[in-house]
């Protein structure tokens, strides 16, 4: 069996790594943690092949921890009735009392699902039935995966089947599934997360999608240069990277519907075409991004410690200027807010 994972960079080809992998006769199973990469990956499936495919599943990982492992052994023993995307509360503390993992409505915690087949003892059974149904899983966004969940996907690892997974160690942008103290320190170090895939017989290839075919050199180096990421170009092409003061520039970016604008949250409150950082992950057809500071961050750009935040600010930060296929714009977000 061939078991490996790939580490890339922003806009290097983490779709088309599995994309180009795919045929018309092996049983393929597709699974991506946002909704944003799953339109994604369906629409290049279908490009390639002119219709999607009867021998290859795609799922969100929700849908496919839920409907594919849960379902089949437990439904008609819990009777659940769907999924709480909430948090939930510190009581119970047990994992061995049902109500740590179903809510007063009968649904179950999203981050706790992975957990309960692990209680319950059915991930041999998921195992079992992951090679009953498929010759190659791959998982994309891999990095995602935190919690219950991590130790749900390398439990898995134990299948007899083709195993392929790909993801950006700097784009964790999401903490939905985790969970208490598990896997806390997961995303702390980089060199132990590796050794977490080699530990349970994962390949794991930092080299093959090291290079981004997406950004010009110009934006490689400006994140490079304020985040710390090693993120490389295959072009050598020089683009505009430029902080942006002009009252006039503003009012121009602001109107301008073929330049993304990118907020650190809550986008919608401008009246423009935007998105949100973390929200931008997995899209992949924006040219000219413009990247909205807000206070905190215009003051680490100021002083040149950008690097100095918190993970998940400066993954997120990555994520929006590495959607850029051609200029970057930063701007102080002020300005947006006193000509909206």
């Amino acid at each position: 069996m061939d078991k490996r994972v790939v580490f890339a960079v922003a806009g290097s080809g983490k779709t088309t790594s599995i994309i180009s992998r795919l045929d018309l006769e092996k049983r393929y199973l597709i699974v991506t943690y946002t909704d944003n990469n799953y339109a994604n990956l369906r629409r290049k499936i279908i490009n390639k092949f002119n219709f999607f495919p009867p021998n290859i599943a795609l799922y969100t990982y929700f849908t496919f921890l839920h409907s594919f492992c849960y379902k089949p052994f437990l439904l008609n023993e819990i009777k659940s009735k769907g999924i709480n995307f909430k948090h939930p509360p510190n009581w119970p503390r047990s994992s061995s009392n049902i109500s740590y993992y179903v809510d007063g409505q009968k649904r179950l915690y999203h981050n706790r699902i992975a957990k309960l087949l692990d209680f319950v003892g059915v991930i041999p059974d998921v195992t079992h039935r992951l090679e009953k149904y498929f010759d190659t899983l791959f998982v994309d966004e891999v990095q995602d995966f935190a919690g219950h969940d991590f130790n749900f996907l390398t439990s898995i690892c134990s299948s007899n089947i083709n195993l392929f997974f790909v993801g950006d160690f700097y784009q964790h942008t999401y903490a939905t599934s985790q969970d208490g103290a598990t896997n806390l320190n997961l995303h702390k170090d980089y060199d132990k997360y590796k050794k977490r895939f080699s530990d349970v017989g994962l390949a794991v290839d930092t080299t093959s999608l090291a290079k981004s075919y997406r950004c010009s050199e110009s934006v490689c180096t400006f994140i490079r240069n304020n985040t710390g990421i090693g993120i490389y170009s295959h072009s050598e092409n020089i683009t505009e990277v430029k902080f942006i003061e002009d009252d006039v520039v503003t009012k121009d970016l602001l109107a301008c519907n073929s330049t993304v604008k990118l907020f650190y949250q809550e986008h919608q409150k401008y009246n423009c075409y935007s998105n949100n950082w973390g929200n931008s992950k997995g899209l992949d057809d924006y040219q000219n991004v413009c990247v909205a500071l807000n206070g905190s961050m215009l003051k680490a750009y100021t002083i040149g410690s950008i690097h100095k935040e918190n993970a998940q600010t400066i993954n997120k930060f990555y994520v929006a200027c590495s959607r850029a296929r051609g200029n970057l714009y930063l701007i102080d977000q002020k300005r947006f807010k006193s000509i909206s």
